[in-house]
């Protein structure tokens, strides 16, 4: 059983600055809670009880704060006749791993710093803290990725989108048993090997976490976890890869956030 997630919020959140200078990107509302919020319920709700922040040494206490006590504010609440704030998740243990700022940077680093908590032979969630999947329903994706996960295996979900918007994105290529094989970057529309794009969610192996931290410095100066993905595969490792039957919103832009409010409060699709 998968108990345990990884979850990275370290970045500064360039592309939504100047209100990142104050807020976490993580941390931007949607609704009347933040971002990463729907992330950590979609994990609890699959049976995850401990995760694992990746935070800035420079910032990121404001989810530390989200996710710890506040004992001034439930006296005040209490002295006032309200509700104190119930802890939503009494039972999960969150715990804060520290990047550095002057570190080497990109998505797999992250991983790499968290691999030393997941043991040989276990695997964990990885998912990222400023995008997630959405479900009218309130079901779980990522109970959905688990249940279609093998013990101690590996998989990825993604979301379809047309094939006129391919070239947008990441694109996987997988075998005709749903295997993943690569992913394509902007693709032509006419020769995208599919029209599933990569989301960033996946449950990986405790070799595949590993790997993370061995993947060579790209060009761009960034070291991808992707890299560690197609390193794993061409050692014999299977990602299996699983449309997503929610929709995917995405916080890291303007318009993706302005959007995920419209759906999540607004009722849009």
């Amino acid at each position: 059983m998968i108990t345990k997630a990884i979850i990275p919020v370290a970045g500064w959140g360039t592309r939504r600055l100047p209100i990142t200078k104050a807020i976490e990107k993580c941390m931007l509302p949607i609704g009347n809670r933040p971002i990463v919020d729907y992330v950590v319920e979609d994990c609890v709700q699959a049976g995850v009880n401990e995760i694992f922040f990746v935070v800035n040494q420079d910032f990121n206490q404001q989810i530390k704060a989200y996710y710890g006590e506040n004992a001034p504010l439930n006296e005040y609440l209490q002295s006032r006749g309200k509700d104190p704030l119930d802890r939503a998740y009494s039972n999960v243990m969150f715990h804060y791993i520290e990047q550095a700022s002057n570190d080497k940077y990109g998505t797999a680093i992250p991983v790499a710093l968290a691999a030393k908590y997941i043991p040989d032979g276990e695997s964990a969630v990885v998912l990222m803290g400023d995008d997630f999947i959405y479900n009218e329903d309130g079901s779980s994706e990522v109970a959905r990725l688990i249940e279609a996960t093998a013990d101690g295996g590996s998989a990825m979900l993604c979301a379809p989108v047309s094939r006129q918007e391919v070239h947008r994105y990441g694109v996987v290529e997988m075998t005709a048993q749903g295997e993943y094989i690569r992913i394509v970057e902007h693709p032509d529309p006419e020769t995208a090997p599919s029209t599933l794009i990569n989301i960033s969610k996946y449950v990986m192996d405790s070799a595949l976490i590993r790997a993370a931290g061995e993947v060579k410095q790209h060009s761009s100066g960034e070291y991808y976890l992707i890299d560690a993905m197609n390193q794993y595969v061409e050692q014999g490792g299977v990602i299996n890869v699983l449309p997503i039957r929610g929709v995917y919103l995405d916080g890291g832009h303007l318009a993706g956030w302005l959007h995920a409010n419209n759906v999540v409060v607004g009722g849009q699709s």
